[in-house]
C-alpha cells in the first residue's frame, strides 16, 4: 500500500511526540556525562538521541508494522543497515536529533529527520522542528508543505536563481578532503555568502522555504539527506551529485550539490569544483 498523507501525518506526530518526550526535556539540562563522543571531537551522541530513536521505532513499528529501520545510532552498532536500503520494500530511515552539536552545546538549531524509502526510492521525507514546533514534509508528486502543529499546511518554493554573485547558501566542507577541500573554499568567493548551521536538517528546511539558494554537502548519510533531497526537490529545486548523476537514498559518496534550478546548478558547480 502506496504512503498517504495519513501516513505522513502520522509520522510527522510520531517524531513530534518523541521530541516533546525525549528530547525537549534534555534540551540545556544535560550532564557531562550525557554526551560521549564518536568519530572526532565534535561529533557527538547524547542520552536524548538514543533514547529518542528508540522511542520512534517503536511508536513506528506499533503504527506501520515491518519496515527495516535505519536509524543513525542503530548503524553504529549495525553499519550493515545502509544495505538493505536499495532493496528493502519499506525502510524508515531516522535522524533523531540532527546537529547534535549544537543541542549539547545549548544552541536551538537542531532537527528531527525522518524519511520512508521503497525498494530504494525515497517516497515520503519530514524535518521536525522542535523548538520551533513544525514541520517541513513532502510526497513524492505531492509537493512540499511546512506543517504547523495545528495542521494547517503551507506549500513551500525553493527560492528563484539569481547571479552568482548574488546567491548564498550552505557549505559542508569539514569532511572534503584535499585538494577539494581548499578548492571549495577558494570557490566561495564566487558567490555572494556561504554559511553552515552544523544541521543538515536546519538547511535543508531553509532551502525549501526560499530562505537561500543553494546547499552543498560532501559527506552522505540517507539519515542526513534523503528527506531533504526529497523536499527540495518537491519544492521545486534541482540536485545531483558533483559529476551530475542523480541521487539515491543509499549513496555514500560523490557530494549533493543542491540548486534552484539546473542552469543554476551547473554555475554553481563550475564555481565551487572547476
Amino acid at each position: 500500500m502506496a504512503f498517504s498523507t495519513a501516513d505522513l501525518a502520522d509520522l510527522v506526530d510520531i517524531l513530534r511526540r518523541a521530541a516533546k518526550d525525549e528530547i525537549m526535556p534534555r534540551f540545556a539540562r544535560l550532564d557531562p556525562a550525557d554526551v560521549k563522543v564518536k568519530s572526532h571531537a565534535s561529533d557527538f551522541v547524547t542520552v536524548a538521541d538514543e533514547a529518542a530513536e528508540r522511542a520512534i521505532e517503536a511508536a513506528a513499528r506499533a503504527r506501520f508494522g515491518d519496515f527495516l529501520f535505519v536509524g543513525e545510532e542503530a548503524m553504529e552498532r549495525d553499519p550493515r543497515l545502509c544495505d538493505g536500503l536499495a532493496t528493502a520494500p519499506r525502510a524508515l530511515v531516522v535522524d533523531p536529533i540532527d546537529g547534535t552539536f549544537n543541542f549539547a552545546n545549548g544552541i536551538p538549531a537542531f532537527a528531527v529527520i525522518a524519511a520512508i524509502v521503497e525498494h530504494g526510492v525515497t517516497v515520503a521525507g519530514a524535518i521536525y522542528d522542535p523548538v520551533r514546533d513544525d514541520t517541513v514534509a513532502a510526497l513524492a508528486g505531492g509537493g512540499a508543505h511546512l506543517l504547523r502543529a495545528d495542521g494547517v499546511g503551507t506549500p513551500l518554493r525553493v527560492a528563484a536563481a539569481r547571479p552568482l554573485a548574488e546567491m548564498h547558501g550552505s557549505i559542508s566542507w569539514a569532511y572534503a578532503p584535499e585538494p577539494l577541500r581548499s578548492r571549495l573554499l577558494a570557490g566561495m568567493a564566487g558567490v555572494w555568502g556561504a554559511y553552515n548551521y552544523r544541521c543538515g536538517g536546519q538547511e535543508f528546511r531553509l532551502l525549501a522555504a526560499g530562505g537561500a539558494h543553494f546547499g552543498y554537502h560532501h559527506k552522505l548519510s540517507p539519515w542526513d539527506h534523503a528527506a531533504g533531497e526529497l523536499i527540495h526537490r518537491e519544492a521545486g529545486g534541482h540536485a545531483a551529485h558533483v559529476d551530475g548523476s542523480p541521487y539515491a537514498a543509499d549513496d555514500r559518496d560523490g557530494g549533493l550539490l543542491l540548486a534552484p534550478d539546473a542552469a543554476s546548478w551547473a554555475e554553481l558547480r563550475a564555481c565551487l569544483f572547476d
